[in-house]
């Protein structure tokens, strides 16, 4: 269960992100990226010298790497490609497919079983994140945007099975994000000089970027490594339907956004949705206290 909750402490953070991102609204996408990215490098620096991590653990098998800058490096990337070719709604929803389709492919994992109440829960939570996202408005979904949509499904193809990989190559240390993050910085670096034109950051964007590298971008992926690896993964992916409801409620709290009946009605859901996804967790609680006769 504490693994779990690691890796649900990397979706709380990245609620927070909407509310960062609409601080630095001015930076082009792949600069961003590459700031974010550098920073979140530098995270692992710090955690990697603080543990005193073996030195050899950035020694891993081909495959470990190109899981790791497939799925932070490629998700960036054609969620941009999405942003710029589809509505933002449409885009993110779509995007938002892989936590149901984490909850789909773990069955494929040694010792994962896909019950009716996992697919429920992540159905629920998506419908509640539909919701959310949608704002009380409607899909446009219009053949001209084709090739957004396909970008945002290749998004949620690409972290979802990212995901899935991770907890299979489960041996890899989590130290190893740094690096990760590290080609990541320089591969978006290296897109931004070749795509973008360089914007110079105030002092308030500055601290911006600084708590989404730490954050939304560093932290979190150091915590969802290991969520992934030693909790939940079924659960995880359920619970990660929070992340759009966590962005709407920080938005409103700090008067970027207005309360609404679609954000209660998401709550809702998206509760029930991780309640379903957490039934054989909390039969396990029920049946050990009355076991020990608590109850």
């Amino acid at each position: 269960m504490k693994a779990t909750m690691i890796g649900f402490s990397a979706i709380l953070m990245w609620g927070l992100l909407a509310l960062l991102t609409s601080l630095t609204n001015r930076i082009p996408p792949l600069q961003l990226t590459a700031m974010t990215f550098t920073i979140a490098f530098g995270v692992g620096l710090l955690f990697w010298g603080l543990k005193g991590a073996d030195p050899n653990c950035f020694k891993q098998p081909v495959l470990v790497w190109l899981n790791g800058i497939c799925g932070l490096f490629g998700y960036h990337i054609f969620y941009f490609i999405a942003l710029k070719n589809a509505p933002v709604v449409d885009a993110s929803l779509i995007a938002y497919l892989w936590p149901l389709l984490i909850v789909i492919f773990s069955a494929v994992l040694p010792n994962e079983k896909l019950k009716w109440f996992h697919l429920a829960g992540a159905i629920t939570g998506f419908a509640g994140a539909t919701v959310i996202l949608l704002k009380g408005g409607t899909l446009t979904l219009k053949s001209e945007y084709i090739f957004g949509y396909m970008a945002a499904f290749l998004c949620a193809l690409i972290w979802s099975a990212y995901s899935v990989i991770s907890r299979a190559l489960g041996k890899s240390p989590t130290e190893l994000i740094g690096g990760v993050c590290g080609v990541t910085a320089f591969l978006s670096a290296l897109c931004h000089l070749l795509l973008e034109k360089t914007t110079s950051l105030s002092p308030s964007e500055w601290l911006a970027v600084i708590a989404m590298g730490i954050g939304p971008v560093g932290g979190a992926f150091f915590a969802w490594d290991y969520g992934i690896k030693h909790g939940n993964i079924k659960m995880l992916g359920t619970l990660s339907y929070t992340a759009p409801l966590i962005s709407t409620l920080s938005l409103i709290y700090f008067g970027r956004a207005e309360p609404n009946w679609y954000t209660a009605i998401a709550c809702f859901l998206i509760v029930v949705g991780a309640a379903l996804a957490a039934l054989d967790t909390i039969k396990q609680f029920i049946r050990a206290k009355i076991i020990h006769g608590t109850i």
